[in-house]
Formats: structure tokens, sequence, C-alpha cells
């Protein structure tokens, strides 16, 4: 069977991630003997009308969308990414009958709103390398199933999560974008933090993928695809049973050093695993803080202190690894005292570049929704479809937007609104500089003098 798989992303901020999950799904249809072509809208100006070409010359008898997420997750500057979904399922039905199935993470976690909302046919819940399989084996003898969402209370192994299918194209064009490429070493999270969708999603269970294979995987970017940057994109690289050690040891044992990075947690590290990740090639981390004081930590359900992020800090600054942090404003037990802290706690962080966000987005299956119904924030009925953000009654929005605003407008390498420093990026890929790119908020870190820039 034909098919056509369409990553509906538009999210370019802090920079553009490749759509890991179509080329998943791309690889298990392709070993279960059908065509698939793969069609990314970032790489097209006016991507409407490229579908509608891409779809008239192809001729795809089953077509699939994507959808990463369902909005940027910033409340300060917003962004609502299911209009687009829906546009580009009203563009297929002006060039095509083909029927079209929804799925991803955002697709996930409100399939039977997405789907209404958007006026697809059919919807895969949860990990679609096998759902997909199957549906399109029968849908090639002429059979479609009589619901429309389909999915399974079955997880894979970690042996069973499929390598994905790099496609040229889509490589080449994250080549020109920062030449950031996306790896998955491992499905699930054991961390209950109250607004996080990673244990809805992905289970509360580390499914670890065969460390060879992953391995494969990157060698196969770094020597044929000339990928000169990789990102993990586990939920937490450093997860606590301590998978990811077996990865890096592979990597070692076949002599593999790309530069990478990957979100770890403030906890567990020491400078002996520092060292051997360094070893692989670990040039940058993004830590996932989330609150800037003990207080509101343990209100997001946090495992760990300010003063672990403090250590954690200085761990990898002793190493010479860029170091970022992301901390939110306004979650539950917030207050003007919590805030003051908070501000003074991150000022005080050294080495290290700080994204500040405002609020918290209130997804479903989370604690965080259950706390906000209590607390009268939503209602027990909102479908929570568009963007609504959980903002502590004990603290004032204006205030605490002018408060941030304040604290860090003169403050470098502390940036409020997060995406502030989007444009400034989005310059230097343009130039040819690759990585992350956020190190150059380092203070005292000087621009690079050439294009093969690596930190950050």
């Amino acid at each position: 069977m034909k098919i056509l798989l369409i990553s509906s992303n538009i999210a370019t901020s802090p920079y553009p991630i490749y759509p890991l999950g179509v080329s998943i799904i791309a690889a298990a249809l392709e070993r279960a003997g059908h065509e698939v072509h793969q069609f990314d809208v970032l790489q097209h100006e006016d991507f409407l009308n490229a579908v509608g070409e891409e779809i008239k010359q192809l001729g795809p008898e089953l077509i699939g969308i994507s959808i990463r997420n369902i909005d940027n997750v910033n409340l300060v500057h917003e962004q609502y990414y299911i209009d687009t979904v829906k546009n580009i399922v009203r563009k297929i039905r002006e060039v095509s009958n083909t029927k079209i199935v929804l799925g991803g993470a955002g697709f996930s976690l409100l399939p039977g709103l997405i789907l209404r909302e958007t006026g697809a046919d059919y919807g895969v819940v949860g990990e679609g390398e096998s759902l997909i399989v199957d549906f399109v084996n029968d849908a090639a003898c002429g059979k479609y199933p009589e619901e429309s969402i389909i999915g399974s209370d079955t997880r894979l192994c970690g042996t069973q999560i499929s390598p994905a299918r790099y496609e040229e194209g889509l490589i080449k064009y994250y080549l020109q974008s920062g030449n950031i490429v996306s790896v998955q070493t491992k499905r699930g999270c054991t961390h209950k933090c109250i607004y996080c969708t990673y244990p809805v999603l992905e289970g509360a269970e580390i499914r670890q993928r065969d460390p060879s294979s992953v391995v494969d995987d990157i060698e196969l970017l770094a020597d044929k695809h000339k990928v000169k940057y990789i990102f993990f994109v586990d939920s937490v690289f450093n997860d606590e049973k301590g998978a990811y050690v077996a990865l890096l040891e592979e990597m070692e044992r076949r002599k593999v050093k790309v530069p990478w990075t990957g979100f770890f947690k403030p906890k567990g590290l020491d400078d002996e695993i520092v060292e051997l990740m360094k070893k692989t090639g670990l040039i940058a981390v993004e830590i996932g803080s989330d609150a800037a004081s003990d207080t509101t930590l343990k209100k997001l359900g946090k495992g760990f202190s300010f003063q672990d992020i403090v250590e954690c800090n200085e761990l990898f600054a002793r190493h010479e690894i860029a170091t970022s942090h992301y901390f939110m404003f306004g979650g539950p037990g917030e207050n003007e005292g919590t805030v003051l802290e908070g501000i003074e706690n991150i000022k005080a962080l050294k080495r290290c570049v700080v994204f500040i966000f405002m609020g918290i987005r209130i997804l479903p299956g989370t604690p965080l929704a259950r706390i906000a119904v209590k607390e009268n924030i939503i209602s027990a009925d909102d479908g929570m479809l568009e963007p609504v953000y959980y903002i502590s009654p004990g603290v004032d929005k204006k205030w605490l937007e002018e408060t941030l605003t304040k604290a860090f407008e003169k403050t470098r390498h502390c940036v409020f609104p997060p995406d502030t420093f989007d444009n400034s990026l989005r310059l230097l890929h343009k130039m040819g500089y690759i990585g992350t790119m956020w190190d150059l908020l380092l203070p005292d870190r000087k621009p690079p003098a050439g294009r093969q820039h690596y930190a950050g």
C-alpha cells in the first residue's frame, strides 16, 4: 500500500525538531512491505499547497498525520497548533478522497476532541508501530475498523521499539537548521511530576532500546548523513535505574563520539559518569529543574531540592559542559514570597543559562488537572484542547509577569519569556553554526570564530 506520512509540527522554538515519530512509523510500515513517503511541513514555506501537490503527484492510498504538540505551552506568547492540522485535512479533502489517520503524542492526549475538531477519519492512540501496521494491512484488503479511534493497553518492550527510518530529504533540511537530529534511547518515565504527560503517554516503567541498536542509529547518522549533533529525546536521559549507562558503555566500546545533548534530572550523577559522558561526546545538558524553591519543587512532585540543582549545576560546570535550566513560576504553592526567593536562587546559579516560563499548561490525565478542577481554575468537563494555564491563586498574574520581566530583563543568561533568544538562534543557524547555541548566553562567552560550533 502506498502511504504518505505528514509531520504537522510547525514549532521552531527554540530550534526545529526532527520528526522522529513519523520516521519510526515509516520504518515499521516499510518492514511490513508498504511503500512509505515522508513529508515535513517545516520544509515548505507554503506547506498547504505543497501538501496538495505532493498528494497529486504521489497518489497515496492512505495518509497519516503526526501531531507532536497541541500548542507551545508558552503563556506569554501563545501558539495553537490544531488549526494547522485542520487546514492540512481540509487541503487533503480538496485533492483526494483518501482516508486520513491521525497519530502522535499530541493526538494521544485528546484523541476524541482532536479527531472531531480536524475532521480526519481515524486516529491511533499510543505507540503506533504495531497498531498502524495492523490498520494498514487491513486497509490494504479494504477493511476498516468500526471505531474511529484505535488504541491498545499493551506497550512495546524496549527491544520492540523501532529504529527510525531517517529520510535523506528530511535530514538535509535539519542539517541546514542547526544540524540537530533526534535519537530515542528508551521510553517511559518513573517520575511523578504533577504536570507531566510522559507517564500518561509512555508509562511509568523504563523500556530501554537495545544499546547496540541505538549506537547503530548514531553511526548511521554520523557516517552516512554527516549529522554533527545528536539530541537524545528521552523524557530524562539519566534515568534512576541507570539504563543510560549501558548506552554510554556501548558508545565507548565502539569508539563512537558525536556531540550530543539531552534532558537531565539534577540528581544521581557524579564526576565519573560525567567523564564517561564527555568521552562519548556530551557537550551540553538541558536540566528540568522546573521550580526555584524547595516549597514549589515539593508541590510539583519533584524528588530533589534546590541544593541538588546547585550541586548538579556545579558538577557540569566543573567539567565544562554547557548547562541550561528550565524553571516555571506560578505552580501550586507559589506566592509572592516563593517568587522572590526563586528569583534570587536562579540569579545565584553560576555558569549556566536559564529559560523561565510563567504558568503551567494544564493537560488531561495529570494531577495538575485534578488540582485545577478542585481550585475551580477549570471545570471537570473542560476538554483542555485550547491552552489553559495554571497560575497559583496565591500570586497575581500581572504582578508575576511584571516581576519576572523586571528581575531578568538585564540578565543576559536568564531568558524571559523563554522564546526571546529564538530569532538570534535562527540567524546563527542560517549562518552555518550548529547545535542548540544557547551557550552563547553564558557569562563571558564570546560568539564563535568559525562556523563549526558544537557547544550548546
